[in-house]
C-alpha cells in the first residue's frame, strides 16, 4: 500500500485509488513498507547531514561533490529558524543563510535533499534554532498546545514551504526535495508533557500535510507519528527499530557518525568499523534510509553554537572534517560500503529476508526475489572472536563485530571491520612569522548612557535578549574605617551564586578571579577572599553566556547570570547580603559597543603598539593586519596561548574560543569492537577542548585582513599563529584475500577467472608527493596509522616494492602478494600489508 501526498483536499480512500496514476503522472515520491519511491522506482538512499550556516557558500558546492563522490544520494539539513527570522517578520536568506541557493547546489549536483523544517532544530545549535525573541512572545509555551506558539511556528513553517515551492524545489515540481521534517525528537518531550505533547503533535502533523509539498512527511523518534507520517529512528544503531505501521519504510534520519565537542570535554571519536557494522546491521535488517548524522559538521560560526559550552567546531568526526577535507578511513571505507549496498539493491527493495543461525552469534539475512537474484549479509555479533561459518556449503571467516556482504550469496566484496581505504594523519603548519598587534584594554566600570540601575538581580537573557554574551552587574560597597579586616589583613571573603555559565569578578577594576560551569552543571559559586578597601568598593560581575540551551522540557525558562545570594562574609557585623541592593546593569563590553571588531569601529579608538602591547591582561582586544597566506589549503588560528574570549576577521565572527579550559576525560585505548557511546573512544584528555579555529579562505581578500581577537581572562596575543591544514601522512591496512568490490567486478565480467590479490592504494592531497616510507611490514605487523610496529612475523623486503613505485609520486597501488615483498614469511598464518608514507 502507497501513500501519496499531492492533495490533502482528497480522503485517504481516493489517494490510494489514485496512487498508480499519480506515482507516474504527478506526486513523483510516495513509499511502501520496503522504501521510499521516486517515479515509482524504490531506492536504498544513502543521506548525509550538511547544514548550510556551518560552512560557507564557497565551500558548499566542493562538501557537496565530495558527498556524491562518497555514495551519498540525498543531502539533508536542518532549517535554522533564528538566522532566517532574527527580529519578528525580519527575514534573511542571504550568505550562509541562502538555503535556496543551496538546494539548488544540491540539485545541480544530481542528488535529492531532505529538507528538516522543524522548525525545532536542536542541533547544538543556539537556542536549539528558534529565535530569542520568540521567548518574549505574549503568553508564549514552546512546543505543546499553545496558541502563540503554534502560530508562530506554522507561520515560519509556511513561509519556507512558499519559498522552496516558488523556486520548484520540491520534487514533484522537478526540484531535489523527496522528504521533509516536522517537529524533531518530539517522543520524549510528549511523554513528560502528556496530553497537551500528544495534541501537538497532532496538531503540527496535520499543518504540515495541509501544506500540500507532494512529498513525505516524517517525524523523528515519534513513535506515536500521526499516519500517513513516517516515524524514523535517531541514534548509534537504530538495526531494532520498527516505524509504527507496516505500511511504513524503515527510516535512519541520523546515524550518529560521532559526537559533539563541548569546552571542557575531550574530544569523541567513532571508529569507521563501528559506524559501517551499524549501518550494515540495519540495511540487513530491512532498513531503506539511512542518513549520516553529520555527514560534514562544520563550524559554529559566530554566537550560534547552543548548549550551552558547545565548542566552535562541530566536526563531529564526520566523513568530512571541519575543514571540508576528506577524514580518511571513515570516508573511504564508507564509500566502499555503499557501492556494496547498493549491488545489493534489487533483492534488497524487493524481498524480505529469511533470517538463518549460523552460529550462537551469528547470523544470514538472506534477500531473493522473483528474477533469481540474491543478497546476504553474514553477521558475527561477538565483539571478541572470528567466526568461521558455513553458508551454502561454503566456508567464510567473519572478524568480530563485523558484517560481511555477498551481493551475490556466494563472493564477498565487503566487510565492515575489514578497511581497505587508505587512512590519513593531519597536520597543521604554521606559515611563517607571527602577527604584529595593538591592543585596547576594556573597561570594567563604567555608569555611562547604555547602563541602568534597579534594585535587586535579574536575569541575564531577559536583559541582554542575546544581544552579547556579556552583561555586567555592578554594585557599591561602602567598607568603614574601624573594619577588623583592614588591620588583621585577613580579606572578606565574597560569595557569588550564578545560574551560568561563566563569570570573572571584578573588585575595584581587578580581576579577583574567574568560575565557570560545564555543560553537565551549568550553575556556578564564586567563593573567594576579596581586597576590599576603607571607603566606597566597586564590584563589577561580568557574566558570560557560552550559548544559550538547545534540549529540554521547555528550555525557554532556563536562568543564566547572577540571581544570588550575593553575600559578603568577615566583617564586623557578620555577613552582608548584597542580593537586595541597588545594581547597575550593561549589557555588553565597551568594545562591543564600539564596534571595535569592524574595520569603522577599530578606528574609533587609540590602541596601544610596539612594546607596550598588553599581554596576560583580562579584557583586552588585539588587533592586527595581515596578508592571506598563499595557497589554497583550509586555514586556521591556533590560539593555544589565549584564554577565553572571541575571534573576528574583517568583521565576520570566527565564533568563541577557549583553550583554557581543559578537556576532561579518559582517553584510553579505543577497541571498534562492542556498542558505541559517546564516552567509549575519546582524545584531547589534559589539552585544550579545542586550539585550532577555522578560517574560512572566502572570508580573506589578498592583502590588509583585520584579525581582532577579544580576549577575556588574560592571553599571550605572540603566541597566536595561522596555520595550513593539510596531510601528513597516509597509511594502508590490508589483509590478504581481503573481499574488494574490485575483485568481484572483474570475476563477475569474465575479465579474470580466478580471485585478484587485494592491493594497497596511497594517495597525498593534490600538490603533495610521497616523500619516504616510514613504515612497511608484510607479516604480523602491530599498531595503527602512526603507530605501526613490527610483529612477530616480518618480510624484512616490505619497504622495497613502495620505496620503488611510491616515492616521488602522489599516488601509487601495490599488491600484496607475498611474491612482491620477497616471499611468504611465515606459512600458513593469516598475514597483512601495514605502510605508512609521509606526504609532503
Amino acid at each position: 500500500m502507497e501513500f501519496v501526498f499531492k492533495m490533502h483536499k482528497y480522503n485517504l480512500m481516493l489517494m490510494v485509488l489514485l496512487c498508480s496514476w499519480v506515482c507516474f503522472c504527478t506526486a513523483s515520491v510516495t513509499y511502501d513498507h520496503k522504501a521510499i519511491s521516486i517515479n515509482g522506482q524504490r531506492k536504498i538512499l544513502i543521506s548525509g547531514s550538511i547544514h548550510y550556516p556551518r560552512s560557507t557558500p564557497e565551500m558548499w558546492p566542493d562538501l557537496i561533490q565530495k558527498a556524491k563522490e562518497g555514495g551519498v544520494d540525498v543531502i539533508q539539513t536542518y532549517v535554522f529558524w533564528n538566522g532566517h527570522e532574527p527580529q519578528p517578520g525580519q527575514y534573511y536568506f542571504e550568505d550562509r543563510y541562502d538555503l535556496v541557493k543551496f538546494i539548488k547546489l544540491i540539485k545541480q549536483a544530481g542528488l535529492y535533499a531532505h529538507l528538516r523544517i522543524g522548525p525545532y532544530a536542536c542541533a547544538e545549535w543556539n537556542f536549539g534554532g528558534f529565535p530569542v525573541w520568540l521567548k518574549y512572545v505574549p503568553g508564549i509555551s514552546f512546543r505543546t498546545d499553545n496558541g502563540p506558539f503554534k502560530a508562530a511556528m506554522e507561520k515560519f513553517t509556511r513561509k519556507i514551504v512558499n519559498m522552496m515551492k516558488a523556486e520548484r524545489l520540491y520534487e514533484n515540481e522537478g526540484g531535489p526535495i523527496i522528504l521533509s521534517q516536522i517537529e524533531n525528537e518530539y517522543g520524549p518531550m510528549e511523554y513528560e508533557l502528556g496530553a497537551p505533547g500528544r495534541a501537538y503533535t497532532k496538531w503540527a502533523a496535520q499543518m504540515a500535510l495541509g501544506l500540500g509539498t507532494g512529498v513525505p512527511w516524517v517525524m523523528c523518534k515519534q513513535d506515536d507519528a500521526p499516519d500517513p507520517i513516517i516515524n524514523t529512528c535517531n541514534g548509534f544503531y537504530c538495526d531494532y527499530f520498527s516505524p509504527n505501521k507496516n505500511f511504513k519504510p524503515k527510516m535512519w534520519t541520523e546515524a550518529w557518525t560521532g559526537w559533539f565537542t563541548e569546552f571542557g570535554g575531550a574530544v569523541p571519536y567513532r571508529p569507521a568499523e563501528d559506524l559501517a557494522y551499524s549501518v550494515a546491521k540495519f540495511i540487513q535488517s530491512g532498513g531503506s534510509f539511512i542518513n549520516y548524522y553529520m555527514y560534514h559538521g562544520g563550524t559554529n560560526f559566530g554566537r550560534t553554537a547552543g548548549g550551552p559550552f558547545i565548542a566552535t567546531s562541530y566536526d563531529y568526526d564526520a566523513p568530512l572534517d571541519e575543514y571540508g577535507l576528506k577524514r580518511e578511513a571513515k570516508w573511504g571505507h564508507l564509500k566502499d560500503l555503499h557501492r556494496a549496498i547498493k549491488l545489493c539493491e534489487p533483492a534488497l527493495v524487493n524481498g524480505d529476508p529469511s533470517i538463518i543461525a549460523l552460529g550462537n552469534f551469528q547470523k544470514a539475512y538472506v534477500y531473493t526475489y522473483k528474477t533469481g537474484g540474491c543478497a546476504a549479509f553474514l553477521s558475527n555479533n561477538d565483539r571478541n572472536a572470528y567466526a568461521s561459518v558455513n553458508f551454502r556449503n561454503q566456508r567464510y571467516n567473519i572478524p568480530p563485530w563485523s558484517i560481511s556482504i555477498l551481493p551475490d550469496c556466494k563472493n564477498t566484496v565487503y566487510n565492515t571491520a575489514r578497511v581497505g581505504a587508505q587512512s590519513a594523519l593531519m597536520k597543521m603548519t604554521s606559515e611563517g612569522g607571527g602577527f604584529t598587534w595593538q591592543s585596547y584594554n576594556d573597561v570594567t566600570e563604567s555608569y555611562d548612557d547604555n547602563s541602568f540601575t534597579t534594585v535587586g538581580l535579574l536575569e541575564q537573557l531577559n536583559v541582554t535578549r542575546d544581544a552579547s554574551d556579556y552583561l555586567w552587574y555592578m554594585t557599591d560597597v561602602r567598607v568603614g574605617s574601624n573594619e577588623g579586616f583592614l588591620r588583621s589583613g585577613k580579606w572578606p571573603t565574597l560569595l557569588v551564586s550564578s545560574a551560568g555559565h561563566a563569570l570573572h569578578v571584578f573588585i575595584n577594576g581587578q580581576l579577583s578571579g574567574t568560575v565557570y560551569g560545564s555543560q553537565q552543571n551549568r550553575k556556578l559559586t564564586f567563593n573567594k577572599p576579596v581586597n576590599l578597601r576603607s571607603g566606597v568598593n566597586k564590584i563589577s560581575l561580568l557574566s558570560i553566556a557560552v550559548g544559550l540551551p538547545n534540549i529540554g522540557p521547555h528550555f525557554e525558562t532556563w536562568n543564566a547570570g547572577v540571581l544570588g545570594p550575593v553575600t559578603l562574609y568577615g566583617l564586623n557585623g557578620g555577613k552582608r547580603d548584597l542580593t537586595w541592593q541597588k545594581w547597575s546593569y550593561k549589557v555588553g563590553l565597551k568594545g562591543e559597543i564600539l564596534s571595535l571588531h569592524s574595520l569603522m569601529g577599530s578606528s574609533s579608538v587609540e590602541w596601544i603598539q610596539g612594546s607596550f602591547v598588553a599581554q596576560r591582561q583580562p579584557l583586552t582586544w588585539y588587533k592586527t593586519i595581515f596578508n592571506a597566506p598563499g595557497g589554497n589549503e583550509p586555514l586556521a588560528l591556533d590560539m593555544s596561548s589565549m584564554g577565553k574570549g572571541q575571534i573576528w576577521i574583517n568583521g565576520q565572527s570566527i565564533g568563541r574560543y577557549w583553550p583554557a579550559y581543559k578537556a576532561r576525560g579518559s582517553c584510553s585505548s579505543c577497541s571498534y569492537a562492542g556498542y558505541f557511546d559517546e564516552k567509549k573512544c575519546l582524545s584531547n584528555c589534559g589539552e585544550s577542548s579545542q586550539k585550532w579555529y577555522h578560517v574560512p579562505r572566502s572570508w580573506l581578500k589578498p592583502t590588509g585582513n583585520l584579525l581582532v581577537v577579544f580576549e577575556e581572562l588574560g592571553g599571550i596575543p605572540y603566541g597566536i599563529s595561522m596555520v595550513k591544514r593539510s596531510i601528513y601522512s597516509v597509511c594502508a591496512d590490508i589483509y590478504e584475500w581481503q573481499p574488494s568490490l574490485m575483485n568481484y567486478q572483474m570475476q563477475t565480467s569474465g575479465k579474470v577467472t580466478k580471485p585478484l590479490r587485494p592491493k594497497a592504494h596511497l594517495s597525498c592531497s593534490l600538490g603533495q608527493k610521497i616523500s619516504s616510507i616510514k613504515f612497511a611490514s608484510f607479516g604480523t605487523p602491530l599498531g595503527g596509522c602512526g603507530s605501526y610496529r613490527e610483529g612477530n612475523c616480518h618480510a624484512h623486503n616490505s619497504y622495497d616494492a613502495f620505496n620503488k613505485y611510491c616515492i616521488g609520486q602522489q599516488s601509487c597501488t601495490v599488491p600484496v602478494t607475498p611474491e612482491i615483498f620477497g616471499g611468504d614469511p611465515c606459512p600458513k598464518v593469516m598475514k597483512k600489508l601495514s605502510v605508512e608514507a609521509i606526504c609532503s
